[in-house]
């Protein structure tokens, strides 16, 4: 991702290509909690409709086309984020006295509103999966990281992010650092036999990369982790497989709800549960009450 925004550094600093590679460097990367999720958005979404067009020179009716053929593709939700990042994207500009003016002029979320998401797995399609995951997915480690978002119920990103470091096989706990979790809170998070199983399994295929993820991409310097989007797309690649065995559509986020409704089935206190997850505490609790509930949560 970085190479690809490198590229586009140009002479001109008032090229689109100019001021998305210096918001990504002066704003996105020191102040993001998620600045990968940013650069692709702006390297697959934006870049490639503009690239090399001066930024003074885009219009709002063209703004709007490009968050329409978002649309068109089923990505609302999508569509919303590409519409918040080039707002700042060009407010940056103005700062930076790359652009005068935004052409980022909404008055509504081109994606419309979006509806919480509900989708649990039924015990049934958890059954089908459980059974056999390589018939569901084809690829092994795909089946293993849908199995341990399941097991711990923690988020894609906070997976993606993980290194070797951070698990301890011996405590089997799995270490989510400050700056690896949405929150921005440490959460050391218990494992069960199984998904040590489920993470050592993820370490053979790994060999000698510090990543739990790495990209497939073996040339020297070139070692990082997969992008989290990279899941979402072989996921979505195999929904003929899981509706074949009795799964209907799912998201790799339905996987974290799945586990909290679970939880709640088999009485876990709630406070208890959503530490389980790396929830925030209210601001009260989370001020006087300091206990890490580490016990409680592995019984969970």
């Amino acid at each position: 991702m970085r190479q690809i925004l490198a590229a586009a550094v140009v002479a001109d600093i008032h090229t689109i290509d100019f001021l998305i590679s210096e918001f990504i460097e002066r704003h996105v990367r020191p102040n993001h909690r998620r600045p990968g999720y940013a650069e692709w958005i702006l390297s697959t979404n934006v870049l490639p409709e503009w690239r090399g067009r001066d930024a003074r020179t885009i219009t709002p009716r063209e703004v709007i086309g490009l968050l329409d053929k978002i649309v068109a593709r089923g990505r609302s939700v999508l569509a919303n984020r590409t519409a918040g990042l080039l707002g700042q994207l060009f407010k940056f500009g103005i700062h930076r006295a790359i652009v005068e003016s935004s052409p980022v002029q909404l008055l509504m979320r081109p994606g419309g509103r979006e509806k919480p998401r509900q989708r649990v797995l039924r015990d049934q399609e958890l059954v089908a999966f459980l059974r056999d995951p390589r018939a569901c997915t084809r690829f092994e480690r795909l089946a293993r990281v849908i199995t341990l978002l399941l097991l711990t119920g923690q988020r894609r990103g906070e997976l993606v992010r993980a290194k070797w470091q951070h698990i301890d096989f011996t405590a089997a706990t799995w270490l989510i650092p400050a700056e690896n979790a949405k929150n921005g809170r440490e959460t050391m998070v218990p494992l069960s036999a199984w998904a040590v199983r489920e993470f050592e399994a993820l370490k053979r295929s790994a060999k000698k990369s510090p990543w739990v993820l790495p990209t497939a991409d073996r040339e020297p310097g070139s070692v990082r982790p997969v992008h989290p989007q990279q899941l979402t797309t072989s996921l979505s690649r195999c929904a003929a497989r899981f509706r074949r065995v009795g799964i209907a559509a799912f998201t790799l986020h339905d996987l974290r709800r799945t586990c909290r409704t679970g939880l709640a089935r088999l009485g876990i206190e709630p406070h208890i549960a959503e530490r389980v997850l790396g929830h925030t505490q209210p601001r009260l609790a989370a001020t006087y009450d300091v206990y890490g509930y580490a016990d409680e949560k592995r019984a969970a």
